[in-house]
């Protein structure tokens, strides 16, 4: 019995409220197994002596630069080309119900 049939992949599709012709869902199906492969592979690999990486830098980041001010921008300055402003804020058409 296979588990991830067309029939599964049209459910699935059908509860996000997508609709998947047969075509799609054999392609959805033949991807999915090739995942399902490849994911075999990866837990086949032998990785008991490897060390679990932590931070993807062996090297620290000391080159990195500091954070530091420079150039700012009075609130004035800021909001003198915006459309509308109200107490120091920019008014914009509302987009929720």
């Amino acid at each position: 019995m296979e588990l991830y049939t067309k029939e599964y992949f049209k459910k699935l599709a059908n509860q996000i409220m997508l609709d998947l012709n047969d075509e799609e869902a054999a392609s959805l199906q033949n991807d999915f197994e090739v995942l399902l492969q490849q994911m075999d592979l990866l837990n086949k690999i032998d990785t008991t002596d490897v060390e679990e990486m932590i931070y993807p830098f062996e090297t620290p980041t000391a080159y990195l630069r500091e954070d530091e001010v420079s150039n700012v921008l009075s609130q004035e300055d800021a909001l003198k080309n915006a459309p509308e402003v109200k107490e120091g804020q920019i008014i914009v058409p509302k987009v929720v119900g």
